[in-house]
């Protein structure tokens, strides 16, 4: 049965983040459309959700790899923004165990204190003012 499954996904694109993007927000707007007591509000949801999901179904599947990449590619660079913030704010909760991070109060420029230190006068690489803070 696993050989067979393999045989059928090849030269077929698969799964990438769109079509992962597609199946949620199908799956988000069938599970929405239950909830609405509109009965035609319900419906558009309804047929959205599911022409989502069978878009995302038909990338999977699709043999034109060169296209799905095309389409992932636009998906991504449309999204970059969005996808750094998070990726950013990740971040910063990640080094918060480790670090205090102030920002400098003339120029706003974000800096990184090792926790632990007591009291210190921080000087900021940006532009030289000089603050005191706990770390």
């Amino acid at each position: 049965m696993k050989e067979k499954l393999i045989r059928f996904m090849q030269g077929r694109y698969g799964m990438d983040q769109l079509s992962r993007f597609l199946l949620i927000l199908g799956l988000i707007a069938v599970v929405v459309s239950s909830v609405f007591v509109n009965y035609i509000a319900g419906l558009i949801f309804y047929i959205l959700g599911w022409a989502l999901l069978i878009y995302c179904y038909f990338r999977v599947f699709s043999r034109n790899v060169q296209k799905r990449y095309a389409e992932n590619q636009a998906f991504l660079a449309k999204t970059y923004g969005i996808r750094y913030f998070f990726q950013k704010q990740k971040n910063i909760w990640q080094q918060r165990r480790v670090y205090h991070i102030y920002t400098c109060p003339s120029c706003k420029q974000k800096i990184r204190i090792p926790k632990g230190k007591g009291k210190i006068e921080v000087r900021c690489p940006k532009c030289g003012t000089t603050f005191i803070k706990k770390s």
